[in-house]
């Protein structure tokens, strides 16, 4: 074996352990509960951008499974008429949310004079939910992989940055966990980022946070179709098509919910899984900060980041502030 294949080997053997180290030691040492999704996401991105994600490849398709994954399992922890109460309460100021992010972020994007396509992926991917909402639109848009591409990075870049400060804005402002939830709920991009920034803040923080992100998720539907009718771009002769994609993790976590809800007998089996859900979702972590190559740093460019940057801390900084002062109702 020649010295690179060894390098290559230990490389590949500490990856897999510290990725399995982050399911079993927050499982086996309470203490690190607290501290393991945030410290999970840092040790991706060091080791990805420091000495390189030797699984990258797997890791960039085996991440929206686990979060997946992840997210069916905390149903089987919940209750369903809570999840829809909490749905239901946050509906109104997720059509706000969405109507006022996806407006400002064409704004925005014209003033900066941002193709088209990227303006309305880093748009959407900001309002509704990162990838997955980037994800539908691509194909509706018909945008280049160059576009989906720095929209992607561009979320996903601020969605790391928003597992590491959020928690720790929301303890500076003395925010309750169901304030915290509803605001990372609202003003974080990814689903991933949402539960993982809850997660740090607490058990009501992720109920919370998991289950109105969840609802705004759904409005993929209706934004794809408006993509599809009104934005656009259809052939000579061809007739537009709407295409409309919704992740398989919704219906999913609903379904768990309603087994444990309406068959307690479940309820013990539902526990357990919730429980393994959570370890698997900060091993989930640590495999999205991996992701954050070189590379994906280097083709960022500065319009896009910018644009990003500038509309998700006005949408953040809003919802803060409406949160803060008692104008978004937080009922539980």
């Amino acid at each position: 074996m020649t010295r690179q294949n060894c390098a290559e080997l230990v490389q590949k053997i500490v990856f897999l352990a510290v990725a399995i180290a982050f399911f079993a030691v927050p499982w086996a040492v309470p203490a690190t509960r607290d501290y393991a999704p945030g410290i999970a996401v840092i040790a991706g991105i060091i080791f990805a951008v420091s000495w390189g994600n030797p699984y990258s490849a797997v890791t960039a398709k085996l991440t929206s499974t686990l979060l997946g994954a992840s997210i069916v399992g905390m149903g089987f922890g919940m209750n369903l008429i809570d999840v829809l109460r909490a749905g239901a309460n946050g509906l109104v100021y997720t059509v706000i949310g969405i109507a006022a992010g996806i407006g400002l972020g064409v704004f925005l994007g014209k003033k900066l004079g941002l193709p088209r396509d990227t303006m309305y992926l880093v748009s959407v991917g900001t309002s509704i939910c990162g990838g997955s909402a980037i994800a539908a639109a691509a194909p509706v848009l018909k945008a280049k992989a160059h576009d989906i591409a720095i929209a992607s990075a561009t979320v996903f870049t601020l969605n790391a940055v928003a597992l590491l400060i959020f928690p720790a804005v929301g303890h500076a402002l003395d925010m309750t966990e169901t304030q915290f939830g509803y605001w990372a709920a609202l003003a974080i991009h990814d689903t991933s980022s949402v539960v993982g920034a809850s997660f740090q803040y607490g058990p009501t923080a992720l109920e919370v946070g998991t289950t109105v992100k969840l609802a705004r998720a759904l409005w993929i539907v209706p934004v794809t179709l408006f993509l599809s009718c009104f934005v656009a771009n259809a052939a000579a002769g061809e007739k537009r098509k709407i295409q409309i994609k919704i992740p398989w993790f919704i219906p999913g976590f609903l379904v768990a919910a309603a087994l444990v809800t309406w068959l307690p007998v479940t309820a013990p089996a539902g526990g357990f899984i919730k429980e393994i859900s959570k370890y698997l979702m900060i091993t989930t972590l640590f495999l999205i900060g991996a992701n954050l190559s070189r590379s994906k740093l280097r083709e960022l460019g500065f319009k896009p980041v910018l644009h990003g940057v500038i509309l998700w801390l006005i949408l953040a900084t809003a919802w803060c502030c409406a949160i803060h002062f008692g104008w978004v109702n937080c009922v539980n």
